[in-house]
């Protein structure tokens, strides 16, 4: 019988400012999960792909056909959108971690989102957002955007609040703010139970899409 598949949870790093804390933020996420997830405790069930979008560079949209109109790799025009299908493609769910922007959606995590359509359908996302107030209108909108698409958004998620105005100031010039999952008490400690009863659900969520595609469930 063949080994089953680890499910892969891809992290979308979701902002791409030159001065930015998104790469720190997702390390304070995954070095808590790596630390107290019950689920990583077995990492050949369940992998974590850091996916940021800085690393792919994608341009302003700009592909031929919408992407709902195209059902396999070849499909598209170019090689930047086939190597983001591709990256898509392989996970199993995701974690849309962003900031907040002009109480909205980044328009590069927007425009990221929109060179694909099948590769997001009927998959599970969590949503964790940060900004002055958490996020909160960022991951409302970001919520809204996958639901047209067919994304199965969790119901909970995570929208983390600068502390203070030192750390507020760090955040927006993209200084460092001192996360660190080992601390206790330290910036968004209370926020690291969150993300591992999150992460948990949406691990669970995947699990059970993969069944259903298993026995012949099409999205």
């Amino acid at each position: 019988m063949a080994a089953t598949k680890p499910l892969k949870i891809g992290l979308i790093i979701g902002t791409t400012r030159v001065h930015r804390i998104g790469p720190e933020v997702a390390t304070f996420i995954l070095d808590t999960l790596n630390r107290t997830s019950p689920t990583l405790q077995s990492p050949q069930k369940t992998t974590i792909d850091r996916i940021d979008l800085k690393d792919h560079n994608l341009p302003f949209f700009d592909e031929p056909i919408i992407p709902k109109e195209i059902h396999s790799l070849s499909g598209y025009h170019n090689d930047h959108t086939r190597l983001w299908s591709q990256r898509i493609s392989s996970c199993d769910a995701f974690i849309f971690l962003s900031a907040q922007r002009n109480w909205s959606i980044p328009p590069e995590l927007k425009n990221a989102i929109d060179y694909l359509y099948h590769e997001w359908t009927g998959k599970p996302a969590a949503i964790f957002t940060y900004g002055g107030h958490g996020g909160t209108q960022c991951a409302e909108h970001l919520r809204a955007v996958l639901g047209a698409m067919g994304v199965r958004v969790l119901e909970r998620g995570v929208c983390m609040a600068f502390e203070g105005s030192e750390f507020r100031g760090n955040a927006l010039a993209g200084r460092v703010v001192g996360l660190d999952a080992a601390r206790e008490g330290g910036f968004w400690a209370g926020y690291r139970g969150e993300f591992v009863r999150v992460f948990e659900e949406l691990v669970e969520r995947a699990g059970a899409v993969r069944r259903e595609r298993e026995n012949g469930a099409v999205f």
